[in-house]
């Protein structure tokens, strides 16, 4: 016998006031919290609002008998699991099968003994215990998995919503808008940045000769390979029309390397689109790529109306980037001093002289960055 105290509330429900404090004896001498119940109506509600662990019924009672107990205590969806043993000195096999009909766990034959009893309720309250707490693994999983559901559909919902933002914006803006970045860092502002302008050489003959589904085709590839290498090396893509296209550093996001990036990426530009040309001759096109690199400060914001907003740059610094582009023979990239002060000799560069470019009083010194 286990002699250990024990723990549990156990209903005792029995009209014969004997019987009751005999198995009242046994239980409150093993640590058990009795309630009793000298009734089956009285048991009903005590199997309610007392919440015992264990029922110890009764079978015959004079209002209600103990197989109508155990039924109203399976009937209620708060009770249903709650296990009940039957007390009965009747026949067992018969009464065990009205027992099961009516729904009880166990049973017991008067004279209970107390070993009997003692075994019985153990192996009821660990039965109760495994199955606890396997309802208890079973809420927090389910629980979980909701929480998992609403996590996965807003991170689908969010990425729509980028997706739907970068058809607009800059990756670089769209990314900060949905990650509620500091809103000051879109309003307009001054910043010295590094802007790169590239378009191609050949590009308003071609027109003039090809079907339109030929010069979209052109387009559409050019736009994919230029507008994944301004992606990888973390420029922001400003605009694009036509053949011209325009891309700053430095801005919305910080980088102290800005010039080195765009020298970078110019560079690995002019190699990919040697590459895509060299397809394009196969069907009689001759198109070059020329690109400019300037450096100076200019005022960048969001620029639109309601519907329809852009991220971009204004300034002189553009307009000297896209003039050096202008003056680019097909191949080349061309520098203003301030990019190749900033790079330090880390790419080779050849100088082009002073140039005369429309818009800028003064001679513009250009370098040529060399291609390898």
């Amino acid at each position: 016998m286990n002699d250990a105290p024990q723990s549990g509330r156990i209903l005792v429900v029995d009209d014969v006031a004997a019987n009751v404090r005999m198995l009242t004896g046994i239980l409150k001498a093993r640590g058990y919290c009795v309630i009793t119940a000298a009734s089956g109506q009285e048991g009903i509600d005590k199997s309610l609002s007392e919440r015992p662990d264990v029922v110890l019924l009764d079978v015959m009672m004079p209002d209600v008998s103990g197989y109508d107990v155990c039924r109203a205590i399976r009937a209620r969806p708060e009770t249903q699991m709650l296990p009940v043993v039957l007390v009965t000195a009747l026949d067992q096999a018969e009464e065990r099968v009205k027992g099961i009909e009516a729904g009880a766990d166990d049973f017991l034959s008067k004279p209970v003994t107390q070993s009997e009893l003692l075994a019985r309720l153990r192996s009821l309250l660990r039965i109760k215990a495994y199955r606890e707490k396997i309802e208890q693994q079973s809420r927090e999983l389910a629980d979980w998995n909701r929480t998992l559901e609403a996590r996965v559909a807003e991170g689908i919902a969010k990425l729509e919503r980028t997706a739907r933002l970068q058809r607009f914006l800059p990756r670089q803006v769209a990314d900060m808008l949905m990650a509620e970045a500091d809103a000051e860092s879109l309003r307009t502002h001054r910043r010295d940045i590094t802007v790169v302008f590239l378009d191609l050489r050949g590009f308003t003959a071609f027109t003039e000769t090809a079907d339109p589904e030929e010069v979209m085709a052109i387009l559409g590839q050019y736009y994919a390979a230029m507008g994944s290498l301004i992606h990888d090396h973390g420029g922001t893509l400003a605009s694009y029309a036509g053949d011209g296209i325009m891309a700053f550093f430095n801005d919305p996001i910080p980088m102290p390397d800005a010039p080195a990036r765009a020298a970078a990426m110019a560079l690995e530009m002019q190699r990919a689109f040697g590459s895509i040309a060299e397809g394009w001759k196969d069907r009689g096109y001759d198109l070059k790529l020329g690109i400019g690199i300037a450096q100076g400060y200019a005022t960048l914001g969001t620029i639109g109306f309601e519907g329809r907003w852009d991220y971009g740059a204004i300034g002189t610094v553009c307009n000297l980037a896209s003039r050096l582009c202008g003056e680019s023979k097909g191949g080349e990239i061309l520098a203003s001093q301030r990019v190749v002060a900033a790079l330090k000799g880390k790419i080779e560069t050849e100088s082009r002289g002073e140039l005369s470019l429309k818009g800028f009083q003064k001679p513009v010194a250009a370098y040529k960055l060399k291609v390898t």
